[in-house]
């Protein structure tokens, strides 16, 4: 690649790089005091900041702007925001108003809060096997979990993708979403769109999916990283 001619990925790459030198520069003081593994205590707010993220999901689902939800719903513009904010409480005869406006139940507007978060924990050697576009002998694509909730517009999909012969010739994937490689094992020349790059292990690329990308050469086999899917919900192929 010419020297003189940046792709998308490389200038969000230097673009990133900037910023984590400039970060690392301001806030290292305060990450170092921070505790990865501390439990966050209960907030007292915690139900009215669920319901405030419930009732902004619901109106950008529906296309309206907070000013026309606080109209629909009779109350204030600043009273709309405090709601979508988690600032303040807001009564029944609110809320009846809201899902009323939104043309959602009333107990909608609580779901976040009392819907059970989702994890899935899958013990090695265990994950699904899976066929995938391109598929063939020595390429095995194993899904390690899957999430994507009634309450999300995100869906996620990590494989542990192992590449165990040569072959001549790639598929190219092309798909909606963001995807995050990370390899683990061996070497591999990976493409995104006209650019291409050489991996180790401890290498990774995160990159925009809707670009073609895929294995352009295995170069020191077996090869085994690990492929992070995100894309809208009913986005990916």
């Amino acid at each position: 690649m010419s020297s003189s001619v940046l792709t998308r990925p490389a200038r969000a790459a230097g673009f990133l790089a900037r910023g984590a030198t400039a970060f690392a520069r301001t806030a290292a003081p305060a990450a170092l005091q921070q505790d990865p593994h501390a439990v966050r205590a209960p907030s007292e707010n915690e139900l009215q900041a669920a319901i405030g993220r419930e009732v902004r999901a619901c109106r950008k689902r529906r296309g309206m702007t907070a000013t026309e939800l606080a109209g629909a719903a009779n109350i204030s513009v600043g009273m709309m925001s405090k709601i979508e904010n988690g600032v303040i409480s807001a009564s029944l005869t609110t809320l009846q108003a809201l899902s009323q406006a939104l043309g959602v139940p009333m107990t909608a507007l609580l779901r976040s809060f009392e819907d059970e978060r989702s994890a899935v924990f899958v013990r090695a050697g265990t994950g699904v096997e899976v066929e995938r576009r391109g598929t063939r002998a020595g390429h095995h694509y194993n899904l390690l979990g899957y999430i994507g909730s009634s309450s999300s517009t995100v869906s996620v999909e990590p494989y542990l993708i192992t590449l165990t012969s040569h072959t001549d010739t790639f598929p190219l994937f092309q798909h909606a979403g963001m995807e995050f490689l990370y390899l683990l094992e061996g070497e591999i020349t990976y493409r995104h769109g006209p650019t291409l790059y050489h991996m180790s292990p401890g290498d990774s690329l995160f990159f925009e999916a809707d670009t073609p990308h895929g294995p352009e050469q295995l170069t020191k086999l077996p090869i085994r990283f690990l492929s992070i899917i995100s894309y809208p919900q009913g986005g990916e192929d």
